[in-house]
């Protein structure tokens, strides 16, 4: 309030007061000629509908975790935002404000008891956002170019993927399911008011060391909205809301927790699975339905909570045990699972060839402190998110000549999974919505209205990949094509050296290198000399290819 109007019941005077502090004293009598001279002392009524109001709003800023003094905790402060700033910011968004810093001077009793300390806030002047949403971002001229650049020279889809995290080596597929997963899909609303998720959730579940969490703290970084927490140190109510006493008005009220802050963002979970039982149950809700029910404390109400979450977890027993069922390994609800549009399982497994190039990889990143010559310059993280922000304006529709073919592909899943001893995952209608979301995240990449079979078949690729670390290793403990394998490995290294003749030792080392044994090298020279592909010299054991 900036200026209280009152009237006044026995002459109709009207009495302005001008508002200056936080708090004002009400005219009780009529000021009046007319009044003091009938010495009546007229009874005053506020017009609210009279007085002039200025839209006002208290925030809190908290420092950002890279300013923070060493060994502080982070510092925050009260903001008072006036007139058209107001509703500028919410919570989770990363700003920089200017202001007037000055100090609020206590009143009553408690300016007796604080003596010479005063409490100090800021009056904001301009308000600049770091990252802007989606829906409010922009292009710029620079960016448009870059984009129809981009579109021109082809490939996007790829060039994208690799520029996600280019410091981290390999993970080519997952870092296309996390482009995705930036991109999502449309929301549905239907007719009757029910409504069908767009955001995309991920699970990354494999091996320690395998850069799981650093890739969470990239994507939050990309993300316009972000929020990264781990398992162990959130609670259920952390994750929801909490109820607690407002300190300007003294009403219960709610205060969102991470899952509602990163709302039209991306919530990061890492530790997934060190989590308490009871506060993942908070995450079931939020998942499907996008919305966190609260009944506490006499407020009954339901929060929004359209965010994608990407979760990260170790197996069971801290590394994937091969002798045990993936179900074991994995060890968490069903529930949970089928939740998740993408489920990947990254082993760390030892291959000397890929070894070796990761720790060049590793090498180069620790000596220049940046990525590789990847063959193209990665983009910057502003030009991936304007291009996003352009991608997600479009909203793409599955054509009537697809629907048979993704209903034969889904179909063909679920027999799969019935015909496995020990499912890999869990297989469920979910898992055809979530069909449906990755093929149209991969139209929305190409700027397309209409999915093609392309994104399907590639949406079903990257299920199929997800868990493809788990099938190459079935088939390598059963040796059931431990000797397909072999040949593979002798042809392409002959073809790669561009020769007919391979000797054995060089044979023997490549193979070695892929965990093979001698004996299964002798098995596969037999078996291919039988079917006339190679001769094999009787004392040497070299291989000649028959060349025809």
């Amino acid at each position: 309030m900036q200026v209280a109007v009152y009237t006044c019941e026995e002459c109709g005077f009207e009495i302005y007061q001008e508002v200056t502090a936080r708090t004002f004293m009400p005219l009780i009598e009529c000021p009046s000629t007319r009044c003091r001279t009938n010495n009546t002392k007229g009874q005053l009524i506020l017009q609210l509908r009279a007085s002039k109001f200025l839209k006002f709003q208290e925030a809190k800023i908290q420092e950002l975790a890279e300013h923070v003094p060493k060994g502080h905790i982070p510092r925050s402060m009260t903001v008072n935002i006036q007139g058209d700033l107001t509703r500028k910011v919410g919570p989770g968004d990363m700003v920089e404000m200017s202001g007037i810093f000055l100090p609020t001077p206590f009143t009553g009793f408690r300016a007796m008891r604080a003596g010479l300390v005063a409490d100090t806030y800021l009056e904001a002047m301009s308000i600049t956002h770091f990252k802007k949403r989606y829906e409010e971002y922009v292009l710029r001229g620079d960016e448009e170019e870059a984009i129809e650049k981009l579109i021109d020279e082809g490939d996007t889809y790829y060039r994208l993927a690799r520029s996600l995290a280019p410091e981290i080596f390999g993970h080519e597929d997952v870092k296309k399911a996390l482009l995705l997963l930036l991109v999502g899909a449309p929301t549905r609303k239907l007719s009757d008011g029910m409504k069908i998720r767009g955001d995309l959730h991920i699970c990354l579940m494999g091996d320690p060391g395998v850069a799981k969490s650093q890739l969470l703290k990239y994507m939050i970084n990309v993300a316009p909205r972000g929020v990264y927490t781990t398992g162990r140190g959130s609670s259920g109510v952390g994750l929801t809301a909490a109820v607690h006493k407002d300190s300007v008005t003294g009403d219960m009220v709610l205060e969102g927790g991470a899952l509602v802050l990163a709302d039209m963002g991306i919530c990061a979970i890492d530790e997934f699975d060190k989590m308490e039982e009871s506060d993942r149950t908070a995450i079931h809700e939020v998942m499907e339905q996008q919305t966190v029910s609260i009944a506490k404390a006499g407020i009954t109400t339901s929060l929004n909570a359209r965010t994608a979450v990407l979760a990260a977890a170790n197996p069971a027993w801290g590394r994937y045990d091969m002798r045990r069922t993936p179900a074991e390994n994995i060890n968490l609800p069903s529930a949970l699972l089928s939740r998740f549009d993408l489920m990947w399982l990254i082993l760390d497994r030892a291959d000397m060839d890929s070894d070796m190039e990761m720790a060049r990889h590793v090498l180069h990143v620790h000596q220049k402190c940046e990525a590789p010559p990847l063959g193209f310059t990665p983009l910057d993280a502003s030009i991936l998110r304007a291009y996003i922000s352009a991608a997600r304006k479009v909203t793409p529709f599955v054509p009537r000549d697809l629907t048979e073919y993704i209903a034969a592909a889904y179909s063909a899943l679920r027999q799969e999974e019935a015909q496995n001893a020990a499912p890999y995952s869990y297989t469920s209608a979910r898992t055809l919505l979530s069909i449906l979301r990755i093929s149209e995240a991969l139209a929305r990449l190409r700027f397309s209205t209409i999915v093609a079979q392309s994104d399907v078949d590639e949406a079903l690729r990257l299920m199929q990949m997800s868990k493809f670390s788990l099938y190459s290793d079935e088939r390598r403990k059963s040796g059931l094509d431990a000797i397909s394998d072999i040949y593979s490995i002798i042809r392409d290294e002959a073809a790669r050296l561009g020769t007919l003749d391979v000797r054995y030792a060089h044979a023997l080392n490549w193979i070695s290198r892929k965990a093979y044994t001698e004996a299964q090298l002798k098995e596969c020279l037999e078996e291919y000399a039988a079917l006339n592909v190679w001769q094999i010299d009787q004392s040497t054991f070299d291989i000649h290819f028959i060349d025809n």
